[in-house]
């Protein structure tokens, strides 16, 4: 399978590319000064991660995805919330990391779950190499401890890997080369060099699902476009959630046989998120400037501004999320939030979140 670049309509998508460009561009300059960035940043990973799953057939609640990242489940995770904090913590990966680092060879074999031992040799410390010069002594000992637990348990191990290898051969298809269509997609973002980033980003997102790249975690295309975009500089600032912008288009438009229709939803997913990000960046400042007024007359000592940055931070919050992050109890934590006066969202009697809505 390939990517056709000789039949791409470019004269059509000018006038797209230039109103997206510019909305985008338009939000990396108000976060890049924006007093609440880095708590922005967050609520946008957990909105992002939530729309990922929806655009793949599931519904994560996003008080249960803030929840799992805390380590504070209410229940057992179910598949979807764990997909859905994969995602969160790739956008924070690549966010924490140089911006040209997640379209690198070692970016996306990791990213991709390929080569992590190399991976992590890469980044050891200086520390690290100087224990393992000082005690060459310490790999002999676990090797000869391994071996020990390998005769011990009666090849248990061996007999869980051939398990995992046998189920994987079943699930995944053989006939699948998934090493040359990722090379053919490579070779397709190589050709549109010359192109525009935002036009470049929509034909990268598009030849991503076209080529059928991998077989499983499709969404992490999306997590590389977004990262492109960070890297060519129109996002510097902020990594675009791409997925939340093509979760409020039809699926007739985001799956259409038409390439053209595809490139232009793509664009225009990109605008309109990127203006109801402003819009929600506005909102939230004038709700922590509401919230700051209340701190007037406070004490040194009072916890009430902690929990304002909290808030900032976090789409949602519970009180045992307060409780562990403040050191407060339980009614101390339900007294603070009651002093802000923030909105209650999941109106059940327990297992109860607040948030700025």
């Amino acid at each position: 399978m390939t990517y056709d670049l000789d039949t791409l309509p470019i004269e059509h998508l000018f006038l797209p590319v230039a109103s997206a460009t510019a909305a985008l561009a338009r939000l990396d300059e108000r976060l890049a000064c924006s007093p609440i960035r880095e708590g922005f940043l967050e609520r946008m990973h957990m909105h992002d991660a939530t729309a990922s799953v929806w655009l793949e057939g599931d519904l994560v609640h996003l008080e249960d995805l803030v929840l799992h990242d805390a380590l504070m489940d209410n229940r057992t995770p179910s598949h979807a919330i764990t997909i859905a904090h994969a995602v969160v913590r790739m956008r924070r990966q690549i966010t924490s990391r140089k911006s040209d680092w997640a379209l690198s060879q070692s970016g996306m074999q990791q990213l991709l779950g390929r080569n992590f031992e190399l991976s992590n040799q890469e980044f050891r410390t200086d520390s690290d190499r100087l224990e393992d010069e000082v005690d060459p002594l310490l790999d002999d000992i676990d090797a000869l401890l391994a071996r020990t637990d390998l005769l011990l348990s009666g090849g248990a191990a061996e007999k869980r890997k051939r398990v995992n290898t046998d189920t994987q051969a079943l699930l995944m298809d053989e006939d699948w080369d998934e090493e040359a269509r990722l090379q053919e997609w490579r070779d397709c973002f190589s050709k549109t060099a010359s192109l525009p980033p935002i036009l470049r980003a929509a034909i990268m997102h598009d030849a991503w699902y076209s080529l059928e790249v991998v077989q499983r975690s499709a969404w992490i295309g999306r997590l590389f476009t977004a990262a492109y975009l960070r890297q060519a500089g129109i996002a510097a600032h902020h990594l675009p959630v791409i997925s939340v912008g093509l979760r409020s288009k039809r699926p007739d438009e985001r799956r259409s046989q038409n390439r053209l229709l595809r490139l232009e939803t793509f664009l225009s997913a990109i605008e309109e998120n990127a203006q109801l990000a402003m819009k929600e960046h506005d909102r939230l400042m004038l709700a922590r400037e509401q919230m700051q007024r209340k701190l007037k007359g406070r004490r040194s000592n009072s916890r009430l501004p902690q929990l304002v940055e909290m808030l900032m931070r976090h789409p949602l919050v519970s009180s045992q999320m307060v409780e562990k992050e403040l050191g407060v109890t339980q009614q101390g934590a339900l007294k603070l939030i009651a002093d802000l006066n923030v909105r209650e969202i999941t109106g059940r009697g327990r297992f109860r979140a607040w948030g700025i809505f």
